[in-house]
């Protein structure tokens, strides 16, 4: 946590190199992603997204989430929007096109959110939280850019037994199959077939 501008690293496993893309820490980076087709660094601090472009090597935008604290973050695979996970229950959904507020905010848990993601191949999202459950939803984003993301919640999977007040930790969808896979505080993982 006090690693400051060190928090973040590239790693460049072609030449077998690392960098330290910025001087100066802004804010305690949480969680980091990359962007699937530009040369984009999302960088999480508590309460903001900040957006870096890596060859220009400057800040292109910073996202508000109006979140206490952010748990997880996750690009779709167009490249144009972000979900973001908190501990204080809400999923945040950003159109990078639209604004640097949030488009959607969905609170249906009832305890932090840890994890949160979008399926690579089908218009799947989910969040996994404290409370034991996985909420999948129908996340339709149009090539149309006058026609709005479609979000539908469409299953809540459970299983997890909640732990020392921590649920599930972690999910991931399978790259080609309608599958999730979940990891929790009782020390087991969980798949989901044909979501």
């Amino acid at each position: 946590p006090k690693a400051g501008a060190a928090a973040v690293l590239i790693h460049q496993l072609s030449k077998g190199n690392s960098q330290q893309p910025f001087s100066k820490a802004k804010g305690e980076a949480q969680v980091a992603c990359f962007h699937p087709n530009k040369p984009f660094l999302f960088v999480a601090s508590p309460q903001h997204v900040r957006v870096y472009h890596l060859v220009k090597q400057a800040m292109v935008k910073r996202l508000l989430s109006g979140c206490r604290w952010i748990s997880s973050i996750d690009v779709h695979p167009s490249g144009d929007h972000v979900i973001v996970g908190s501990l204080d229950r809400r999923m945040v959904w950003f159109d990078l096109d639209l604004s640097n507020t949030p488009y959607k905010t969905l609170k249906y848990h009832e305890r932090a959110v840890r994890s949160v993601q979008y399926h690579g191949r089908y218009p799947l999202m989910a969040s996994a939280s404290d409370d034991g459950a996985v909420h999948v939803f129908h996340s339709m984003v149009y090539s149309d850019l006058m026609r709005n993301p479609l979000v539908v919640p469409v299953k809540i999977l459970r299983g997890h037994t909640v732990k020392n007040k921590l649920g599930v930790l972690n999910l991931s969808f399978h790259p080609s199959q309608p599958w999730l896979f979940t990891g929790g505080a009782d020390g087991r993982i969980f798949l989901y077939q044909d979501i």
